[in-house]
């Protein structure tokens, strides 16, 4: 039997957590199956590739979770659970600059000197710029954010 890379000995709470955790039909399927993986480290039971075996993954998957599961002591179980943050470029709108480019999209365009009765997204995009509410905005990442956050024209055409 293989030795554990990373001693897990779980106290009475964080069992009650994980294992409510795999059971709750909620739960994120990489969430329980990260649950599993601490469940089954626990004490000196099994072998990271046994484990593995056990619960159709890998053993390097093992291993990242055993080893984020102590390297996040701290931390409350759901939040030893999920993903690192992942890297990329943080948003450059806020939630409140969304929220007045909303209202914008809903005031008719007559109001800000706009010949037309509809918004277009160009129109749109540089009245918001106009107005201060974003330094720039592109017409696609308009489209793209009005587009998902309408509502669903055929929900409301069929009741």
């Amino acid at each position: 039997m293989g030795q554990l890379k990373y001693r897990i000995n779980l106290i009475g709470p964080e069992i009650d957590k994980l294992e409510r955790l795999v059971r709750k039909h909620t739960t994120p399927q990489q969430v329980a199956k990260r649950a599993r993986i601490i469940l089954l480290a626990n004490g000196e039971g099994q072998s990271n590739q046994d484990i593995a075996n056990q619960l159709g993954t890998t053993k390097a998957n093992v291993t990242i979770w055993t080893r984020r599961w102590i390297e996040r002591t701290l931390l409350p179980v759901e939040e030893r659970l999920k993903d690192a943050p992942r890297s990329g470029r943080p948003d450059e709108i806020s939630a409140e600059q969304w929220c007045r480019i909303m209202a914008l999209a809903c005031e008719p365009p007559e109001d800000y000197g706009r010949p037309t009765s509809h918004w277009s997204l160009a129109e749109l995009a540089q009245e918001a710029v106009r107005q201060g509410i974003v330094a720039s905005i592109s017409t696609s990442h308009l489209g793209n954010f009005l587009k998902k956050k309408t509502s669903n024209h055929t929900k409301a055409a069929t009741g």
